[in-house]
């Protein structure tokens, strides 16, 4: 991440006041007008841009429309430093895109702090923008071989999110829960091709080597400390235990399997009947709802799935929506 600061005012005392500040710490790059803080701005791509509004030629408030309607220029934060004090002007500061607003005269103390701060926010957006990206990359590979499977991961998700709420877990458990949930079959990446792609059941060996993609999943994603890939991990090593214990690869049962992977459990099974396979063909949506519903106490938790039926008709509702994408994707 850059660590250049863009500091524009048209007072060298203003200018000064804020070097001295923040020179220790970050590198420093200064404009006296708009004009050069837009030319300024594209050049070194600042992390950040503390910005005074009273300025000849072009105020603050167009230099900030001007810094957020260019795709270059949109990301960085900007802070306006004004002595216009009044209500009014924050609010017309904020509305024009500036993350914060902070009064001359100025306060060195308050000024780090607040730079600080919002770097410290930008750096947090950019790890979870990373942590998304890494999702992705990890989901696609887990289907890479497995294309037939479309947009499964990504409708199972959002299936997943649905019934974690359902089921009345914490609202950041539930959306850890979606982020992890596309993760769940990253171990298909050590399973042969023709495994995946075999248009027909599967023989004893090759599904023992088939099951073994949950072992391998877990392998890959415990590697991270990161909480979202703990959780992908458990959801990759025991989505497919089944509340008897009949599952694999662990034999657990009932309150032994990890909710999160009981979530996903049902969310997978939920999305795989609904979808063609080289193996078959998609199930009707009533045969799919009826065996869930009937898979209560043997494969599914029964609270998980009276937490289903709570959602159907939103779960509904989200396969056709993604059945539209895909339609549309296709065209």
């Amino acid at each position: 991440m850059s660590n250049t600061i863009l500091i524009v005012d048209d007072e060298p005392i203003n200018l000064a006041v804020m070097e001295v500040a923040l020179k220790d710490d970050y590198r420093l790059v200064f404009a006296r007008n708009g004009l050069d803080a837009m030319a300024a701005a594209l050049k070194h791509l600042p992390a950040l841009i503390l910005l005074d509004i009273q300025m000849p030629d072009m105020n603050g408030y167009a230099v900030c429309h001007q810094l957020k309607a260019d795709p270059r220029t949109e990301g960085i934060p900007v802070i306006f430093i004004s002595g216009l004090a009044d209500a009014g002007h924050e609010e017309e500061g904020f509305a024009c895109g500036a993350v914060d607003y902070i009064h001359k005269p100025i306060s060195r103390a308050i000024l780090r702090a607040r730079v600080q701060t919002h770097l410290s926010l930008v750096r947090a957006s950019r790890l979870d923008r990373s942590y998304r990206e890494a999702i992705h990359m990890l989901g696609e590979a887990g289907h890479f071989n497995d294309n037939d499977t479309g947009v499964h991961i990504w409708r199972m998700a959002a299936y997943a999110g649905l019934i974690a709420s359902a089921y009345g877990l914490e609202k950041e458990q539930c959306e850890l829960i979606e982020l992890a949930a596309p993760m769940h079959d990253t171990g298909k990446i050590g399973i042969p091709h023709a495994i995946l792609k075999k248009p027909g059941k599967l023989d004893a060996d090759e599904w023992t080597q088939m099951k073994t993609h949950s072992r391998i999943g877990y392998d890959i994603l415990s590697k991270s400390d990161a909480p979202i890939f703990q959780m992908a991990a458990t959801i990759a090593l025991h989505h497919h235990e089944r509340w008897d214990g009949s599952g694999y690869p662990d034999q657990l049962a009932g309150l032994d399997i990890p909710v999160a992977a009981r979530v996903v459990a049902l969310a997978d099974v939920f999305d795989a009947l609904s979808m063609s396979r080289p193996y078959k063909p998609a199930w009707p949506e009533a045969q799919v709802i009826a065996t869930i519903r009937a898979s209560a106490g043997s494969h599914f938790e029964p609270a998980m799935v009276q937490a289903f039926d709570a959602v159907l008709d939103k779960m509904c509702q989200t396969k056709a929506d993604w059945d539209f994408r895909e339609q549309q994707a296709s065209w």
